[in-house]
């Protein structure tokens, strides 16, 4: 049985794919063991290809939790989707560019319990400003 954490997770990568399905997008899930990408999704033209990493929350916090590699893994063609999904709620879709995520992040002094330091993804009012979402708009269309 997967852990509530996992299932928010799962929800998150479904729910992302089904809304870019609905924008004309082919969209694959990838296994769940693929390191970066819980999404890869072309035009219909297949001219264009991304990779899309979902980090869900349950709720409405000002952060998520990223993955260490979140500094590295840079990419014109890789990108995040930050999904609040409050209970009861329409969800909410953040959408950056992984340079601007890299950029952003930074360690927490807490152990992640994996026993690793996590990286966070903070200033939820930041990635709001219409910096990232603008940039991923003009990158899709």
């Amino acid at each position: 049985m997967a852990i509530k954490g996992q299932m928010t997770g799962m929800i998150g990568v479904y729910l992302v794919a089904a809304e870019l399905s609905k924008r004309g997008f082919i969209v694959s899930p990838t296994s769940r063991s693929a390191a970066g990408a819980d999404l890869l999704v072309t035009d219909q033209a297949c001219k264009k290809a991304w990779s899309v990493q979902v980090k869900t929350n349950s709720g409405r916090p000002n952060f998520w939790l990223v993955g260490a590699h979140a500094e590295r893994m840079k990419s014109g063609s890789h990108m995040y989707v930050f999904v609040n999904n409050a209970r009861g709620e329409k969800p909410e879709y953040l959408v950056a560019l992984s340079d601007y995520v890299a950029e952003k992040v930074y360690h927490s002094v807490r152990k992640a319990q994996s026993g690793t330091h996590s990286a966070l993804l903070t200033a939820r009012r930041k990635v709001k400003d219409g910096n990232c979402s603008a940039i991923l708009i003009l990158t899709l269309r």
